[in-house]
């Protein structure tokens, strides 16, 4: 009898399109062919064709970087936004909290204030209208 193991965590697994391959893998992947090929095309004659397959290998790399890699479930443009973001704000970080004891404290000297005001204002004859 055959087994098929089932990953645990079904959110990490992406759907296929085409080829065994993911959308995004199939845009990169064409993407890098639509560049690669037409360079290796237009320089094979002046630059030889072992030159110019290795420029156009050189020149694919970056798509497939893209296409394959991942980190955390997180693709590298992503990576890099966060990376950049983090880089241009602020990098001090100040642990601050509310301090409800000093409200509390703050509310009763006030609650205090208001019944000593209107205490004296009664034992003066009150409010006049």
């Amino acid at each position: 009898m055959a087994y098929v193991s089932v990953p645990k965590d079904l959110s990490k697994v992406k759907s296929k399109v085409a080829f065994n391959l993911t959308q995004r893998q199939l845009i990169c992947f064409g993407a890098a062919a639509a560049v690669g090929i037409p360079f290796y095309i237009l320089t094979k004659d002046t630059l030889g064709t072992s030159t110019s397959g290795i420029f156009m290998v050189l020149i694919m790399l970056p798509f497939f970087f893209l296409a394959m890699y991942e980190k955390d479930g997180l693709p590298f443009e992503k990576i890099l936004g966060n990376f950049i973001r983090f880089l241009l704000h602020e990098q001090v970080r100040t642990y601050q909290v509310e301090n409800l004891y000093r409200q509390l404290e703050e509310l009763e000297s006030t609650e205090k204030t208001v019944s000593s005001q209107s205490s004296s204002k009664s034992k003066k004859g009150g409010i006049h209208r």
